[in-house]
């Protein structure tokens, strides 16, 4: 497929800030879901994806925004250690990112296959969005008028939708369930009038704990596993192979290291968007720089004080309608990746590999070690991961 880089600047610039704009709705809804500054989620995109685009040698037209695979964990993670303890787990999330970077490097794709088959990964993936079914519902019962008004917008606007349009469920269900709230007289408009128009974003610095870092680590297999599916995707979208020029190890590493970044800075982690990908295809504009603009757009908007504010006044329900359609279909990507990998779960040995990282999961079983505790998605996907290595083969069922 071929796609325009000869763009003029005034051009970058336009199309720089129609992407940022197709990423922003997801980027911001991660840190309202969490309890996290919206803001400083625009500002570590736009600096994750400069940090990503230098690792890489500006040749990937990728950009990072908040990772949905980190909701549940954080949100657990922050009750049991704290918001400081946990950003510094998400901090060690970037080395397992450089771990993976390293062993591509040395073995090729091929080892990441064999550490994180479908057969995990699909499990996993469904457990994200199955874990988050709880939340969505509770956030959206405090006003399920309001909730639907959001669910519905984004379905239409799914299904629909054209051009750019389609590419921005999530924010058009923000945007229509928001002016519907301010119609209904929910929404209190005075702390946005009372928000400086300029402001930092409200950093918040990591504290060491060696329990969150534990919790955390295991996590990351799905957003690694994500990672290279996007990575295949941007090649197929311009015809140009990524994991060759600048490798694969690279992207890898430039997304571990914008994790790490972001968590430094209090934001969640970041992870390469698709959304942004299917803009690329769309518009046939796949030059680098233009992703750097939207990333400096992302820093520019995280200073304006009265966003972060209006952001921030967005009702519950209204998050809480378009989460009962985002979680399900992250649960739904999951079951896909399984069945577009003809994983057969009538095979005995991939039945008990799936069940267990669905039981365990769900079921919140926690493994402890001395005043270490490892839970929730993170133990499912450890015990996923090393099942599918002990677990003999060829046993059917």
């Amino acid at each position: 497929m071929s796609t325009k880089n000869n763009l003029g600047v005034v051009q970058k610039t336009v199309v720089g800030a129609q992407f940022l704009f197709v990423a922003f709705g997801a980027t911001v809804l991660v840190p309202l879901l969490v309890g996290l500054d919206p803001s400083v989620a625009l500002f570590t995109a736009g600096i994750g994806t400069l940090i990503f685009h230098a690792v890489t040698k500006g040749k990937v037209p990728i950009f990072l925004g908040s990772s949905f695979a980190f909701i549940a964990p954080i949100i657990k993670a922050t009750e049991l250690f704290g918001l400081p303890g946990t950003l510094c787990g998400l901090v060690a999330v970037g080395a397992v990112y450089g771990v993976m970077s390293l062993l591509i490097r040395l073995r090729g794709v091929e080892i990441i296959s064999r550490l994180f088959p479908p057969i995990v990964v699909g499990p996993v993936i469904m457990l994200i969005g199955l874990s988050l079914a709880g939340t969505g519902v509770d956030m959206a019962k405090g006003n399920w008028l309001l909730a639907l008004i959001a669910l519905v917008t984004t379905i239409i606007v799914s299904l629909f939708g054209k051009g750019l349009l389609r590419l921005i469920p999530i924010f058009a269900g923000i945007v229509v369930g928001y002016i519907a709230a301010a119609l209904f007289g929910v929404i209190d408009f005075q702390p946005v009038v009372d928000a400086p128009w300029f402001a930092l974003p409200a950093f918040v610095r990591p504290e060491f704990c060696w329990e969150a870092i534990i919790f955390m680590i295991p996590v990351a297999i799905a957003p690694v596993i994500e990672h290279i599916g996007d990575v295949y995707a941007i090649n197929e979208v311009t015809g140009k192979d990524f994991v060759k020029d600048p490798g694969l190890h690279r992207t890898m590493l430039g997304d571990g290291l914008a994790c790490t970044a972001a968590s430094l800075m209090g934001g969640p982690p970041v992870t390469t968007y698709s959304e942004v990908t299917g803009a690329i295809s769309l518009t046939k504009i796949a030059d680098p720089a233009v992703i750097r603009i939207a990333g400096l757009f992302g820093i520019l908007f995280s200073v304006l004080g009265k966003v972060s504010a209006l952001l921030k006044t967005i009702p519950s329900p209204v998050l809480g309608g378009i989460m009962l359609l985002l979680f399900g279909t992250i649960a739904s990507v999951g079951i896909n990746s399984l069945v577009k990998n003809k994983v057969d779960l009538g095979n005995t040995r991939n039945l008990v590999i799936a069940s267990l990282i669905l039981t365990l999961g769900i079921g919140g079983a926690e493994l402890s070690f001395s005043s270490i505790t490892i839970s929730g998605i993170g133990l499912a996907a450890l015990v996923g991961v090393i099942l599918n290595l002990v677990l003999p083969r060829g046993k059917e069922k």
